[in-house]
């Protein structure tokens, strides 16, 4: 039923920036109304950070639109959402994230192959502003060397 599913929607600042060194995949705690916006498409993953409150990983102001078709049940736009994660992978990134610089980053929303919803998050460090334009310089460099290859 959901196998070819291409629900993907991309946190494109996370790259930008900061560098990512470490990914995880976890799942989300979701309401009805809010895995029926995101089948339809509808989030976005922009000013979106993950936090931990009482040893549990949340992930804060991320955007899922109200379901159209959802009456008086339906969920608010930008709620806390909870994040499952196993144990060893939360005390890693618990550790991880009391060294200084480090943060948790949302990277890409998609629906597996079972239909569920799935979030990556990154294990991220700030970039400072001459490592953004060294990603824009090879970003544009790339391109360069794309249209010449196509020539």
């Amino acid at each position: 039923m959901f196998r070819n599913s291409n629900i993907v929607i991309k946190n494109k600042r996370a790259t930008f920036d900061y560098e990512i060194t470490d990914r995880f995949v976890a799942g989300i705690q979701l309401y009805g109304t809010e895995i029926k916006s995101i089948r339809d498409g509808k989030a976005g993953l922009t000013d979106t950070y993950s936090t931990f409150i009482n040893n549990e990983l949340w992930v804060k102001n991320m955007h899922i639109s109200t379901y159209f078709f959802g009456t008086y049940n339906n969920h608010d736009v930008r709620r806390d959402r909870k994040l499952l994660l196993n144990k060893r992978e939360l005390t890693k990134l618990l550790r991880a994230t009391k060294e200084t610089g480090f943060t948790i980053i949302p990277t890409k929303l998609f629906i597996n192959e079972k239909g569920l919803a799935k979030l990556e998050i990154g294990l991220a460090k700030g970039k400072k502003n001459y490592d953004k334009r060294q990603s824009l310089k090879e970003k544009e460099d790339k391109r360069a060397m794309d249209r010449e290859f196509k020539k």
